[in-house]
């Protein structure tokens, strides 16, 4: 068993060999070729859509670790190496399941992947019990609209209808109520034992059991869900036909809830999850200022997408299996690391302070890799001073540029605004410029550390997580701009005397997570560490939550009468509130279990 290991570092030996002679020849400069070579390669059919954890992912990591070494980085991960490895829940697989019904004294069993389908969200345990059919186990007063009312679920199964109900009389938007997750969350708010969802014939020609799939950012449900068929459900509802209820639903816009006589169900459901290995590539130069040296600016961009797609991989094509390139999303990102990386290299002796370039691994995933960085840093962060990110810097269309962060330290916005000036009077740049250093980035996980930050993107696009995200498609001349003004920006940052000073920013939108827009909570949610609750990485100063005590670290485990285990439970459950409300928030902080009221506000 020893030759592929031989094998495979002789390969590894030849990468960074040729990567090292490929290096010589290239410019010192950033240049338009060198991005698009790095845009090419990442985004080649060859590393098919470096998911993390998969053979693509690790190919990408081997490439720039052999980039960071050719440019003379220090490597700056683990064991001397330029890699920081990391574990996550990558997926799920099914174990031993069997599920069978009693309806007036007949048993019958039923077939996993053909009548029976767990969902990747589910727990796993032995469960047995009488089964309530709920409609579409939607709970919304507001749309005068409830399947649980006048019923009680507590220790029952619960059997639901996927989507959302359709009546002339039903007014108001359902698409809040017709997620999985917000389905499995009542049922569970409301004592069920399980959920079953059945895929309605009004809303499938095809009696098809969803696939598989997983979200590692959102986690389990904390309750047995299963997804069944129609030939199934109609053999638990027997008096009734499935297509008869769905139609008399659809038809006076009214719930059609009860309790399925005579008809039990024993199910055992294994739902196992599997770890997946990636890695974040962390290579260092070392500034030559005596004192100065000691403080350190952070580069960096992600390096991973979305594989094949699928559902659950965050695809917004999930029914297509394609590779997603992901050529702007976020080679472009990463091309532009190597590069600065190379730049800075070539003017090392001219550095200050030090400059520590990352690329990160499991971004897609919910930012994983840059939480786990900032969670274990090779570098104490309290020498970081500022962090620079880069996502999605390859489609400059109309000069748009978005910036985040200019307000997380004084001198941030009149910083990238200089260098936007042309010697004309002009701009470069058409910029939009974001004050806040939270946003849908590595830079959060920084920022949540009291870093100040910078977060450059060219915004979404029509190729965004799409199979059509290709190297040819991206920007390149407009890349090249982008790239050396974050250079300009990074090497003020490196020369000044003074170190920027940390700014918490109040953000001009709810921060909470909520389904109503309105509902401000300020809590900041911890990505990089898989626990049952929601985990905060810190929380808005002056924020409810802030008031109410609540503190980086802690973890959420009741929100109201809702058990949370996730952060899907939270989002759903602060949208069963409204701002003014009074909320009992029950928290885990180290040893201790505590209590605390949070007094949710609307943000103006």
């Amino acid at each position: 068993m020893k030759k592929p290991v031989i094998v495979f570092q002789a390969f590894l030996v030849a990468v960074i060999l040729a990567s090292s002679l490929f290096a010589q020849t290239k410019s010192p400069h950033i240049t338009v070729d060198e991005l698009r070579a790095h845009v090419q390669y990442l985004s080649s059919d060859e590393l098919e859509g470096r998911r993390a954890g998969t053979e693509g992912a690790k190919k990408a990591a081997e490439y720039i670790a052999s980039e960071f070494k050719a440019y003379g980085l220090r490597p700056a991960g683990d064991n001397g190496s330029y890699l920081q490895k990391f574990e996550f829940v990558g997926e799920v697989r099914l174990g031993k399941n069997t599920f069978a019904s009693t309806v007036k004294g007949q048993t019958k069993q039923f077939q996993l992947d053909t009548d029976y389908r767990p969902l990747g969200f589910s727990a796993s345990g032995e469960v047995s019990g009488s089964v309530v059919f709920a409609g579409y186990g939607i709970s919304a007063p507001s749309l005068n609209y409830d399947d649980y009312a006048g019923i009680d679920v507590r220790g029952k199964i619960v059997l639901v209808l996927r989507y959302s109900p359709k009546s002339d009389s039903l007014r108001g938007d359902f698409g809040q109520f017709a997620a999985l997750r917000y389905k499995a969350l009542k049922a569970k708010e409301l004592g069920a034992k399980a959920i079953l969802i059945v895929t309605g014939p009004l809303d499938a020609e095809n009696d098809e059991l969803m696939r598989l799939s997983y979200d590692p950012s959102a986690g389990g449900a904390g309750i047995v869900a299963v997804n069944i068929s129609q030939r199934m459900a109609n053999e638990l509802l027997r008096t009734s036909t499935l297509k008869e209820l769905q139609e008399t639903i659809h038809r006076s816009g009214k719930p059609k809830s009860m309790l399925l006589e005579a008809t039990t169900v024993q199910m055992s459901i294994a739902v196992e999850e599997v770890k997946r290995t990636t890695y974040n590539i962390v290579g260092f130069l070392e500034g030559k200022d005596p004192v100065l040296k000691n403080e350190v600016i952070v580069i960096g961009a992600h390096h991973d997408h979305l594989g094949y797609g699928g559902e659950g991989s965050g695809s917004l094509r999930p029914d297509t299996t394609a590779i997603h390139n992901g050529a702007d999303d976020n080679a472009s990102g990463t091309a532009g690391l190597l590069e600065l990386a190379q730049a800075f290299a070539a003017k090392n002796n001219e550095l200050k302070r030090s400059v520590l370039f990352i690329s990160f691994g499991a971004e897609e995933l919910g930012l994983l890799g840059s939480a786990h960085y900032v969670k274990n840093p090779t570098i104490p962060l309290e020498r970081v001073v500022a962090m620079l990110n880069m996502d999605m810097i390859g489609r400059l269309n109309n000069r748009k540029l978005i910036v985040y962060g200019i307000g997380t330290s004084p001198g941030f916005e009149a910083l990238v605004k200089k260098y936007n000036a042309r010697a004309a009077g002009d701009s470069i740049f058409a910029l939009r410029l974001v004050r806040d250093g939270f946003g849908p980035s590595d830079h959060s996980s920084f920022y949540a550390k009291q870093i100040p930050v910078f977060h450059f993107f060219t915004d979404v696009h029509s190729d965004y997580h799409r199979p059509s995200d290709d190297w040819d498609k991206v920007n390149y001349d407009g890349m090249e701009t982008i790239v050396r003004y974050v250079e300009a920006i990074a090497l003020d940052l490196n020369r000044s005397d003074l170190r920027p000073q940390y700014v918490a920013v109040e953000p001009p939108r709810p921060a909470g997570t909520g389904r109503s827009s309105g509902i401000y909570m300020g809590t900041i949610p911890d990505f990089g560490e898989q626990v049952e609750g929601m985990k905060l990485s810190g929380v808005r100063e002056g924020s409810p939550a802030a008031k109410a005590g609540l503190q980086a670290g802690d973890i959420i485990i009741k929100f109201g009468k809702m058990e949370i285990k996730n952060l899907s439970d939270f989002s759903y459950a602060l949208g069963e509130y409204k701002p003014g409300d009074e909320v009992e928030v029950v928290v885990k902080r180290g040893t201790e279990t505590k209590t605390l009221k949070v007094k949710l506000e609307r943000r103006n």
